[in-house]
């Protein structure tokens, strides 16, 4: 088993990454809650494949269990699910007392994390994420959210998890588009932190090599983040430099109304994105574009979208990087090396192309 802790003082906690941990689910769920209910909130896909396994563990472990059950995809973080999510907790008799257990990718991990920081002022909770994209960024670090019709994760909250719990194997029934999305994300980590994981994942061959190494990867991931998020909880400085690629990609997600393009697509469009300006004003070191959009191609990831610029602009309005007249975007000097620049708004369309 492989461990990464995420120190935050009382709110620290451990992340464990084991092939085959789902069968222990509920142990671990044990060690981190005296909680009688146990609430999933999951979506259907997941649920069809591995609903009754997790409840069946959790149950040897003396849980009453309940599982929540909303339709996949972007499109069910709003707040008509949320609504049914609690209306489905408060009908369980959740009490504070009691535990959330966030399980899926990004949606499920999102607003079932913002139900539990919400609901009766706060539940526990545990992040069993089960795509790749959830495993390696968004059930790390406490961020949680749903969308409004005007943008992405608009409404929200910073809400630590008692633990996250990963099971890479549950990787193999992700078809290949999902688990190529994930990827992108990794190959962020590699772009604002670590030159030795871009290199990594530039040479793995093929999925089969990939998920040979994949116990590795989400490791490294996870602790790249784990220290960001350390250093800065509540993303008023170095967090910020995880939306590398997530300004213009959240951009492209809702252009299209998230039928498009998944999460991971957008953000690697936007890294091209803005890495092709930044390096054309000299600010990103020459051949970085270039070296993204050859890794990105070898995943099968897309590297560019058609948009109207007006309506990009008007969607990075919203974005939560923006203060005032001013917007904070990430920028690379080189593959592995990132910082943070803070432009005049009306500058912004110097560097979206």
């Amino acid at each position: 088993m492989h461990k990464v802790t995420v120190n935050l003082d009382k709110r620290s906690y451990d992340i464990k990454i084991e092939k085959g941990l789902l069968a222990a689910m509920g142990k671990e769920a044990r060690k981190l809650s005296k909680a009688g209910k146990a609430a999933i909130i999951t979506d259907a896909n997941v649920d069809s494949l591995y609903g009754a396994k997790l409840q069946k563990t959790l149950e040897e472990s003396d849980f009453i269990v309940e599982r929540i059950v909303i339709e996949p995809g972007e499109k069910s973080k709003t707040l008509q699910t949320l609504g049914d999510v609690y209306a489905r907790m408060a009908a369980f008799g959740l009490t504070r007392s009691d535990l959330v257990i966030t399980f899926g990718g990004g949606v499920p991990g999102d607003l079932g994390g913002f139900a539990a920081a919400t609901f009766l002022r706060g539940i526990d909770f545990i992040q069993v994420p089960t795509s790749l994209l959830a495993q390696i960024d968004s059930s790390v670090g406490g961020k949680v959210a749903i969308d409004l019709p005007t943008g992405k994760n608009l409404v929200g909250s910073f809400y630590q998890p008692l633990g996250v719990l990963i099971d890479p194997d549950l990787l193999t029934s992700l078809p290949k588009r999902y688990l190529h999305d994930g990827l992108a994300e990794a190959i962020k980590y590699g772009c604002i932190r670590s030159a030795d994981l871009f290199a990594k994942l530039q040479g793995i061959k093929d999925d089969e090599e990939l998920l040979a190494n994949i116990e590795v990867i989400i490791k490294e991931c996870c602790e790249i983040k784990a220290r960001i998020v350390e250093n800065d909880e509540f993303d008023t400085g170095e967090r910020m430099v995880l939306n590398f690629g997530h300004t213009i990609g959240h951009a492209v997600e809702k252009y299209y109304n998230y039928e498009t393009y998944t999460h991971g697509e957008g953000v690697g469009i936007g890294m091209v994105a803005l890495t092709g300006k930044t390096e054309q004003l000299g600010i990103t070191e020459k051949g970085s574009t270039t070296l993204i959009k050859d890794v990105l191609q070898h995943y099968g990831l897309p590297t560019e979208a058609v948009m109207e610029k007006e309506e990009v602009l008007k969607t990075i309005a919203l974005d939560k990087k923006k203060k005032g007249g001013e917007i904070t975007i990430v920028i690379l000097e080189k593959i592995g090396k990132s910082r943070l620049l803070k432009i005049p708004y009306k500058d912004l369309t110097h560097y979206i192309g």
